[in-house]
């Protein structure tokens, strides 16, 4: 369990499941971002925690797909008029509807992922994640794999869900400096200016493969891309390289079991357990336990973590992977900080 602080789009614009029980009495709803349920990213790893429900619950589930930031509070609006016991927004983006919603609508329960409130709203649940502790291992990870001595990541977006993502990123990068007296560099973030490379959105392959093509060119070996399916069009393009010139970090899921025939040019993949979190809110909206707050995933609880090597498991070295396993312990319980 994580640990909790306790938290009609017309059918031409979106495109909705339903999965039916005639014993159930309760139905899970989901909106997505404008990635797409099939996105190989967060929209689908949450949607898997609704179908996770289904299969454990016996709950029905329900999803409208998001195609433009416009549909987001046409989407919501649609669900909280079809009988939904709790509706799941999946994104930072959804936040403002979702308020909007969850405010117009006392009586409903919520929940959103990537998005927390301040003050909480006491109908609504944060799913929020400390990625930028399995993303640090990531950064170490991959500066002790770079030949070049230089790495690359960029974003979909320049918000908190996504930059997470890469200060952990670039603070891993930067302990594995320190404790080995090397200057792996990091190119497309600055975590003191907050600034950095990002395709504006979360869609087009063709951007991540063209980003990566710069950073390559810039040296990079290993590229973070961190902008859901953009980063496949980055995994394309390690594919017709070969990994011994460029290998990719996934997010959100592991990769190489969503994109597999580009698995093998993924390094490793940053986890956000959005299955488990979304999993455990519709378990706790069924038992009416669902209030307004948070639940955060970490290394701890298991809500974020790297991904196995897989494919390029071989090429890691044994010392560096007894390293990962220190620092990770480390970071579990507090002797290292990801954000210093």
């Amino acid at each position: 369990m994580f640990t909790s602080s306790f938290t009609k789009l017309a059918a031409s614009l979106a495109t909705v499941l339903i999965t039916t029980s005639a014993a159930s009495a309760f139905t899970a709803c989901q909106v997505t971002d404008t990635g797409g349920i099939d996105d190989n990213s967060f929209n689908q790893t949450a949607w898997k925690g609704v179908q996770d429900a289904i299969a454990d619950f016996g709950v029905d589930g329900r999803f409208l797909e998001s195609q433009a930031e416009t549909d987001y509070e046409a989407n919501i609006n649609s669900l909280i008029e079809g009988d939904c016991d709790v509706i799941i927004t999946v994104g930072f983006l959804l936040g403002d509807a979702t308020k909007n919603a969850a405010e117009a609508n006392p009586d409903q329960r919520f929940s959103i992922v990537d998005f927390s409130y301040d003050p909480p709203l006491p109908n609504v649940l944060g799913q929020v994640y400390a990625t930028d502790e399995a993303a640090f291992l990531a950064g170490y990870l991959a500066a002790g794999m770079s030949k070049t001595g230089v790495l690359g990541t960029f974003g979909g977006i320049n918000i908190p869900p996504v930059t997470i993502f890469m200060d952990g990123f670039v603070n891993g990068v930067e302990y594995y400096n320190a404790q080995n007296d090397t200057a792996v560099t990091v190119l497309g973030w600055d975590t003191q200016t907050r600034e950095g490379l990002f395709t504006n959105n979360f869609e087009s392959l063709d951007d991540g493969r063209a980003y990566a093509q710069n950073l390559y060119d810039e040296g990079a070996d290993i590229v973070l891309p961190v902008a859901g399916p953009v980063g496949l069009g980055s995994a394309a393009l390690a594919d017709e390289l070969g990994t011994d010139q460029l290998m990719i970090i996934g997010v959100d899921a592991d990769l190489y079991a969503t994109d597999p025939e580009k698995g093998h040019v993924y390094l490793t993949s940053i986890t956000k357990r959005m299955d488990a979190t979304v999993r455990q809110v519709i378990e706790m909206a069924m038992n009416d336990q669902l209030e307004g707050g948070l639940i955060v995933g970490s290394l701890e609880n298991g809500g974020v973590d790297l991904a196995p090597f897989h494919d390029l498991d071989s090429a890691v070295p044994d010392a560096l992977k007894a390293e990962l396993a220190d620092i990770r312990a480390a970071i579990i319980d507090g002797s290292i900080s990801v954000s210093p």
